[in-house]
């Protein structure tokens, strides 16, 4: 197989461990733990797994260890650095004892219950170290919810005598791996499941996890390319660019991209929840600052757009729980409506206000509203083209102030969706670093008979030696949501706080940035150099930590 200069290079980067797992450990028990919400009936669902106490490791006495077989899944959409927390895991149960082997399912949670699975031996584990992508193993979106898929892994995990099971994967995949702990330990079947916190989004995070893997990674392949444009865009002074971004439940990506890169604007969607924005309230701040850098002469500018941001608009969430209904209900009569019919269709028969906003969307985003449906008969959101959407609405909108004489100049836009790029990229230096320290400290929390916990590092914005290495339960993350229409115990998702320090940092700048070209240009991410260029973490994380 051909390697690029780069991929020979990163091959022999070793990553840096927390101080307190280089040598023998052993655990430090904490307080007990209750979830975030909704604490009884989180409690009765998993009385094996709850109250449980944190975990830090710190240095022990060296001691034996029997031979042990490990397993691991993938689960979900890919994220940088999944590969070394396979590797810190592997390094891990070898260094306990050279005997132990690892499994590795194939394609997701759906390799354990189909019973599809290769061991991972030193030569395929030293093949993958430092590489972006999850294709040592691939993934997959089954989800573990069932008894018999439970039973069905069983049989494989005793066939193979693995004693515990690493579930790589985000806030769904985790609630899946303590729902799965709990089982296990209910019937006394001597299984460990331990969860490891992965997803770009940036949205399972808490004061035990202060960021998921891959986050890094991706946000700063994200502003490398959002600073190359900003580049092009100053240069060229006569485009605007719309630019959506990964993050469908949450803000982090645009938010962590926005303070990189410094563009003209960025949409926070949980900042228009909050202030209940309507559409056009969003296009109408847009087009001002459009106006206003017009009127000095600029006819350019960079927009970031989160990919989730219709479903925070308030007025936009009722029209799309409305067209839900209406279509799930009347699905039949409005396929037999000819389509050049069908738009006049649906606005007779909406209320009046969701009827108005259906009215103001331009055709192909109406159309998408109401035909474009998933299996259970939901819009796609993630199909709806947010950033043609709002610039299409912000130049009707420029028209119009043109002709009443407040806006003088000219606008033309360019479109850009940010998304699988980042997923597979090779991990930066801190994804590299803090992926194989969750891989290495789910290995301990293993050694040490844990179960139903997530590996935690924490420190993070500090040297890795100073990192500190341990396990949160995760039912202390739980609280319990309505999916599906019935309640189930979850994962709370973390959305960008709008009192917390990034998003201040970012309010207090943006005006400057309207109107200023105040762009920064991060470029591609460095291996390779002074630690202050390749080892810095994301804005975010400094912000949080005031480092």
């Amino acid at each position: 197989m051909t390697k690029s200069a780069l991929q020979i290079a990163r091959a022999a980067y070793q990553p840096k461990l927390p101080k307190a797992l280089l040598g023998a450990v052993k655990v430090q028990e904490g307080e007990p733990t209750q979830s975030v919400a909704d604490q009884e009936e989180i409690k009765k669902l998993f009385p094996n797994t709850y109250g449980m106490p944190l975990l830090k490791f710190v240095e022990g006495e060296a001691q034996e260890s029997a031979p042990m077989n490990v397993g691991v899944i993938l689960s979900g959409g890919q994220a940088p650095g999944g590969h070394n927390v396979i590797s810190g895991l592997f390094d891990g149960i070898k260094k306990l004892n050279p005997a132990n082997k690892l499994y590795g399912f194939i394609l997701g949670p759906g390799g354990l219950v189909d019973h599809k699975y290769k061991e991972l031996t030193p030569e395929i584990i030293d093949e993958y170290r430092n590489t972006g992508g999850f294709d040592i193993i691939g993934s997959g979106r089954t989800k573990l919810e069932k008894e018999d898929q439970f039973e069905k892994g069983y049989e494989i995990l005793k066939e193979l005598g693995i004693k515990a099971l690493v579930i790589i994967g985000g806030d769904d995949s985790n609630t899946n791996a303590c729902v799965l702990a709990e089982y296990y330990a209910a019937k006394n079947y001597g299984v460990q499941v331990i969860g490891c916190p992965k997803t770009i989004d940036g949205d399972l995070k808490n004061d035990m996890i202060e960021t998921s893997f891959g986050f890094d990674t991706a946000c700063k392949t994200y502003a490398e390319v959002i600073g190359n444009i900003e580049r092009d865009c100053n240069s060229a002074r006569k485009y605007w660019h719309f630019i959506k971004l990964m993050g469908r439940s949450a803000s982090h990506i645009a938010l962590e991209c926005a303070l990189q890169v410094q563009p003209n604007i960025c949409i926070v969607s949980e900042e228009v929840e909050a202030k209940n924005m309507s559409l056009d309230d969003i296009v109408t701040y847009i087009a001002q600052v459009v106006a206003d850098r017009a009127a000095d002469g600029n006819n350019f500018g960079t927009v970031l757009i989160p990919e989730g941001l219709i479903e925070f608009v308030p007025a936009m969430k009722r029209l799309i729980a409305e067209l839900n209904d209406f279509l799930a209900e009347n699905g039949e009569e409005f396929a037999a409506v000819e389509r050049a019919q069908q738009r006049e269709y649906i606005i007779s028969k909406l209320t009046p206000e969701n009827a108005a906003i259906y009215a103001s969307l331009p055709e192909g985003v109406a159309r998408q509203l109401s035909l474009d449906r998933d299996p259970h008969g939901n819009v796609q959101v993630s199909l709806i083209e947010t950033e043609k959407l709002l610039s299409e609405m912000v130049g009707n909108k420029l028209a119009e102030w043109k002709k009443e004489g407040k806006f003088v100049g000219k606008f033309a836009a360019q479109h850009h969706f940010f998304g699988y790029e980042g997923r597979c990229a090779a991990p930066s230096n801190f994804d590299a670093d803090y992926c194989y320290s969750l891989g290495f400290t789910a290995s301990m929390l293993i050694a040490n008979g844990k179960t139903g916990y997530m590996s935690s590092v924490r420190n993070t914005t500090a040297p890795a030696a100073e990192w500190i290495a341990g396990g949160v339960p995760i039912t202390m993350m739980m609280n319990m949501e309505r999916r599906n229409g019935e309640l189930k115990p979850v994962i709370q998702k973390a959305l960008v706080k709008l009192d917390g320090a990034p998003f201040q940092a970012f309010a207090a700048a943006r005006e400057t940035w309207a109107k200023e070209t105040a762009y920064v240009y991060p470029g591609p991410i460095q291996y390779f150099g002074p630690t202050e260029v390749c080892d810095q973490t994301t804005k975010t994380l400094q912000y949080e930590q005031q480092k």
